[in-house]
């Protein structure tokens, strides 16, 4: 048993370990809060649970703060002239809490010469007193498609700068639905991007009239590819490998260097002419006799009239050569374009002509070659539209154009094969094929609204 000996010192460690932790935790407690003005950037990686978590909303977890209701998420725009400070004061937060989430930012952007339009959302607290100003809990901003900068106030009080960084993968998108509205509010309501949507309206104007034979509830399908972030965003979009409307199934496969599209029996579905060469547009008046709208007697109508706004882009129905562009009598502004086969088009009407188009210029199908107007005798802006064979109009709706080549051999070989890849693609129900980590996607929600921003 050892002895007690009250002439030694007493060997007591807690408290002494104790007093010291106690010290080291307040010098660090210390730096912290002289440091929370100028924080720096932290990149984090995260796994996409945690990143989908934390995106635009990262600082809506941070802790209540006393005397604080929990933070709102509220969505802001920077406004023409107006300085980042004065954007985020706007969220009704006071001026010096704004100068302080700005100059946190200072460093990682600039906070200075900023765009307007600039959008980034604010979390902001009511203070339950409902006396005096909220309180800004936390700021987020996209800094690039697969970027976000994040400011969040810890529970003592200090701005925390973090930066998410979210993985980009390669996949194929499939992308299906029913019309309800227009073809481009339809698909972009399923996640397709605007420059698919613009390459499926084009590829499907060979064979249908978007403003006659559309009918809501039809259903479509796109298949293409994607680069899209962790979250599901998509930031690239890639070519088009498959569209289906109203029953109409085309396959996209590359031959002579370009990707062509055939049906289901590798016939291409490129015919020699546009069947409707504006976008959306209405028949008005069709080939055959009429009153004219102008001169008030009846007269043979050797065209079809497009009803469509003044500016709306008229397309090069087929490959070609110009052959006119000029001003000739009641058609006021007219071009016309020769074809392979002794086949001519023509546009009258226009408002103006795209840019580099005259006499002998080369043109491709589809290409905008002019704009919609009203010059000549026209009673309101259209195109009129006619189609030429040996020199002598025929109707456009009924003339029997060129068809497309058929693949035949190896190239029939090959395009079965992708053929067969998409079907099973579309038999899967709209999975996504990248890799076998791949997450499933599924269709967009057709009535999820967008916050109102500030």
């Amino acid at each position: 048993m050892q002895e007690f000996d009250p002439r030694r010192p007493t060997l007591r460690l807690a408290p002494r370990l104790f007093t010291a932790v106690a010290g080291l935790a307040a010098l660090a407690l210390g730096w912290k809060l002289t440091d929370a003005d100028v924080p720096a950037p932290v990149k984090a990686a995260l796994d996409p649970a945690a990143l989908i978590a934390l995106q635009h909303v990262a600082f809506a977890s941070a802790e209540a703060q006393p005397g604080f209701d929990r933070p709102q998420s509220i969505p802001v725009k920077v406004r023409p002239g107006e300085t980042l400070e004065g954007a985020v004061e706007r969220a009704g937060v006071a001026p010096e809490e704004a100068r302080q989430v700005v100059a946190a930012l200072h460093g990682a952007i600039d906070t200075v010469n900023i765009k307007a339009g600039m959008a980034f959302e604010a979390a902001i607290a009511q203070r339950r007193s409902q006396r005096g100003p909220a309180r800004l809990i936390g700021l987020s901003m996209r800094t690039s498609p697969s970027s976000t900068l994040t400011v969040s106030r810890t529970f003592d009080g200090a701005l925390k700068l973090r930066e998410l960084e979210e993985e980009v993968r390669d996949e194929t998108k499939v992308a299906c639905g029913e019309m309800n509205g227009s073809f481009y509010e339809s698909v972009a309501n399923v996640g397709g991007t605007p420059r698919v949507i613009s390459e499926a309206a084009k590829l499907f104007s060979h064979k249908i009239d978007f403003s006659r034979d559309i009918r809501e509830g039809d259903k479509f399908c796109l298949v293409f590819d994607r680069k899209v972030t962790e979250s599901g965003r998509t930031i690239e979009a890639g070519d088009l490998e498959y569209a289906e409307v109203k029953g109409q199934r085309f396959y996209g496969f590359e031959r002579d260097g370009k990707t062509q599209f055939f049906d289901e029996a590798g016939k291409n579905i490129k015919g020699f002419l546009l069947r409707t060469p504006v976008d959306g547009a209405r028949i008005t008046s069709t080939f055959g006799a009429r009153r004219h709208p102008v001169l008030g007697f009846n007269r043979a109508h050797k065209g079809v009239d497009f009803g469509a706004g003044t500016g709306t882009p008229i397309l090069a129905a087929g490959d070609g050569v110009v052959v006119e562009a000029r001003r000739w009598s009641g058609y006021g502004n007219w071009l016309r374009i020769r074809h392979a086969g002794k086949w001519d088009t023509g546009y009258a009407h226009i408002s103006r002509y795209a840019p580099g188009i005259k006499a002998g210029m080369r043109v491709r199908q589809g290409q905008v070659v002019a704009y919609v107007g009203s010059t000549g005798m026209s009673t309101g802006p259209h195109l009129h539209y006619e189609v030429w064979l040996n020199g002598q109009r025929v109707n456009p709706i009924g003339a029997k154009v060129p068809q497309g080549t058929i693949l035949g051999g190896g190239e029939l070989a090959s395009f079965k094969a992708k053929k067969s890849r998409i079907d099973r693609m579309l038999a899967d129900g709209g999975s996504v094929i990248a890799g076998e980590d791949t997450p499933k996607l599924t269709m967009a929600s057709l009535d999820k609204a967008e916050p109102k921003l500030r």
